[in-house]
């Protein structure tokens, strides 16, 4: 028989069940410790589907109830947050890992090569998260003879694509076509192989990145030569030089090596690394890994596999490959820089009409797919001088001037009209570049915020008119209320007159400064000034200290 102990009992269960009653159930001690968001599968509860147990929630008077998406989606923001809290994850016995990698390779069709391509692609998108490619460039991988190693040598392949430069330990390579194509992968890139006894001395002097890619989660026993001396070197290393400011960061896959797969570093001779990423979910002895950084790979696990191990993972961001699992290390922001590499950027070389030099550039942001390149910093002031600054985008450019839209009553505007000069500032963080306008605004005419107005999807063409920027309001659901009843009010599809008290800016360049990231802080910076030649106005180009 169904009781309420056994639907609270199974609240470790990945599925996520939100219930709601009609009418309210009176609080008891029994309820009062659990939230409305329950998790538990329909199939620990010995219904056959979701829908069954759907239709039994119905029948018992709940309102309704959803499932979520197990490992592989997204989920709610404090559902999401309460999943990368170490202490509330799934941790997998090595038995258990075992058996998923045979359901995965077996009944679920996958290939240990595209497991490995996605485990690799994991540990090199962790590592360029953390440390990027400008400040730790050199990255040795040691690679043992099993599944860990190829997933070094696909790790190594990435971050080489990446814009690191790896180098291989390889020293028992493994004689089957899969680890040969990958050593030929690596091989055609340039990527040196180094031999265990041709490692330099001091390892610090030449590497600011090792990747402990040695044994996994299958492995048994005491590591054998030439991998025991390496483990000693990499725990040596970590010992003799306690700054962590003068060695490599170490980072190990999904075991660190000299660890037991469940009870971690027994002994203390392991590796302690800096980083670990556990790949398909974190093995028992990641629980005693205390370092700043551990990250969940591996993006393939389906929601069969969540359901049946009863595996609480934190949902991906995104498309990304990792997942931070814990919070982040505390920050130094005084310690925080980026030691900019770019292309020189000389004055022989750029156009000589700065709209077309902004537009070289712009292009050039969205090949790289810079995420909304057209997003700006539009800072405003007023009568008396006060500043403010917010982020706006962008939504044309000409010999005429830069455009954006906005409501007519917003803070900005009332500035604009008090005080019509502005600037605009676009910063393309991939590129390391920014471009800085300033000029005098104006509204665009009637004519042109119609035509923009009616060619934004009708959604935000009501938002306009039911929000009054800047205003006060009272509450959100004030908004969402006037919404509502536009959108009833439109729903025949009908024109959406444009209000009167929304439209566009033209901005008109006065002056442009062109802005590269280099190295040292010596940036280059370009400014274009107006000037009269013959009668006629020109652009005049010159360079800005850094």
């Amino acid at each position: 028989m169904f009781s309420w102990r056994s639907l609270l009992n199974a609240s470790r269960r990945m599925s996520c069940l939100v219930l709601s009653f009609s009418p309210p159930l009176p609080a008891t001690p029994a309820l009062s410790q659990y939230s409305s968001v329950l998790p538990l599968s329909p199939s620990q509860l010995g219904f056959a589907s979701a829908s069954n147990f759907g239709s039994w929630v119905r029948s018992r008077g709940f309102c309704h109830w959803s499932s979520g998406v197990g490992a592989m989606g997204d989920r709610g923001a404090a559902t999401s947050e309460h999943l990368k809290d170490p202490d509330r994850i799934s941790y997998l016995s090595q038995k258990d890992a075992a058996e998923i990698d045979e359901i995965l390779m077996g009944p679920l069709g996958f290939s240990v090569d595209q497991l490995m391509e996605l485990a690799g692609l994991s540990v090199a998108s962790a590592i360029a998260e953390v440390y990027r490619p400008s400040e730790y460039s050199c990255v040795l991988v040691i690679c043992g003879p099993g599944n860990n190693g190829g997933d070094g040598l696909v790790a190594a392949r990435h971050l080489y694509h990446f814009g690191y430069k790896p180098f291989i330990c390889y020293p028992k390579r493994t004689n089957k076509p899969l680890y040969s194509g990958l050593v030929t992968q690596l091989e055609s890139l340039s990527i040196p192989f180094l031999l265990a006894e041709d490692l330099p001395s001091n390892l610090s002097n030449d590497f600011d990145i090792i990747i402990d890619a040695m044994f996994g989660f299958s492995f048994h026993g005491t590591p054998r030569p030439p991998f025991d001396a390496l483990i000693q070197r990499l725990v040596a290393l970590q010992i003799s030089e306690n700054n962590y400011e003068g060695r490599p960061v170490i980072a190990s896959v999904d075991i660190p090596s000299g660890w037991h797969v469940e009870d971690g570093n027994i002994d203390g001779t392991g590796i302690k690394p800096d980083m670990l990423v556990s790949l398909t979910a974190p093995k028992l002895c990641a629980k005693k890994f205390c370092g700043p950084h551990h990250f969940l790979g591996g993006r393939f696990i389906p929601p069969s596999i969540a359901d049946k191990y009863i595996l609480q993972l934190p949902p991906y961001p995104g498309t990304s490959m990792c997942v931070r699992i814990g919070k982040p290390p505390a920050i130094d922001i005084a310690a925080l820089r980026e030691n900019y590499i770019s292309p020189e950027f000389l004055e022989g070389e750029v156009k000589g009409d700065p709209v077309r030099q902004f537009a070289k550039w712009f292009e050039d942001a969205v090949a790289a797919n810079v995420h909304e390149p057209n997003a700006m910093a539009l800072s405003t002031a007023n009568k008396s001088g006060k500043p403010s600054s917010r982020m706006v985008l962008l939504k044309g450019f000409d010999d005429h001037g830069f455009v954006w839209y906005t409501n007519y009553r917003s803070r900005k505007s009332r500035e604009l009209f008090e005080n019509p000069q502005a600037s605009l500032l676009f910063f393309w963080e991939p590129l390391n570049r920014q471009v800085r306008v300033e000029g005098t605004v104006e509204k665009v005419s009637d004519e042109e915020s119609d035509k923009y107005f009616h060619s934004r999807p009708r959604g935000s063409q009501i938002g306009a008119m039911v929000s009054e920027q800047s205003s006060i309001i009272p509450r959100r659901d004030v908004l969402h209320q006037a919404y509502k009843e536009l959108e009833i009010k439109f729903a025949d599809g009908s024109v959406i007159p444009r209000p009167k008290h929304w439209g566009g800016f033209r901005l008109k360049p006065t002056s442009f400064e062109f802005w590269q990231g280099q190295t040292s802080r010596l940036h280059d910076r370009l400014l274009y000034s107006p000037v009269e030649v013959d009668g006629k106005r020109v652009w005049r180009v010159d360079r800005l200290a850094p």
